[in-house]
């Protein structure tokens, strides 16, 4: 065979359909990769306004400032569950991977200004500034809101700009509450629960 190129076949040769399958989980990865998070919850947004509109009447008519943090600390245990129970199910509904690249990208850049309000908050209560702690809770809210949702959908960065950075009852009604139950159904309508 001289001159001739002589090709090795291959004993198990690959079917196209599983070509194919191959294909396609690789272009799905790589717009998952690409994508954005898109299994925030509207409808668990609008609970959580909900929830925090009460929570804002409640702590309102609380006797000291110790007790109407209390009662903001038990909305924002409320506000986590409803927030991970509504996001899991959309996402298991959409059919897409909760923990998928864009969904901890999400988390990754979410977390950590909730982690530094938990901090702040601590020490702030160690040195008796109760009344602070809501200013702090509402930036570093809108920070969180603004990092995880670059990877996310554009509605939610603009919800994280919006939280007002100020104190009271009032305010913390306003912004997790009123904002919550705004850009909820913006994302319940726009983008399917």
């Amino acid at each position: 065979m001289s001159g001739v190129h002589s090709r090795q076949r291959d004993p198990h040769p690959v079917s196209i359909d599983e070509r194919a399958r191959d294909n396609i989980q690789f272009i799905r990865e790589t717009m998952e990769r690409a994508g954005s998070f898109t299994a925030v919850p509207g409808w668990g947004g609008i609970a959580m306004g909900i929830t925090a509109v009460g929570a804002a009447v409640i702590a309102s008519r609380q006797a000291s400032s110790l007790m109407s943090l209390l009662t903001w600390v038990c909305e924002a245990a409320v506000a986590i569950a409803i927030a991970v129970w509504t996001t899991y199910t959309k996402a298991r509904e959409a059919g897409t991977a909760l923990l998928s690249a864009p969904g901890r990208r999400f988390v990754y850049s979410f977390a950590p200004p909730l982690l530094v309000g938990l901090l702040l908050t601590f020490l702030l209560l160690r040195i008796g500034s109760f009344d602070a702690v809501p200013g702090v809770w509402l930036l570093l809210y809108g920070t969180a809101v603004v990092a995880g949702g670059a990877f996310s959908i554009r509605v939610v960065p603009l919800m994280g700009l919006c939280c007002p950075a100020s104190w009271g009852n009032f305010l913390l009604g306003v912004g997790f509450g009123g904002l919550h139950l705004i850009f909820g159904a913006v994302i319940a309508r726009k983008y399917g629960g």
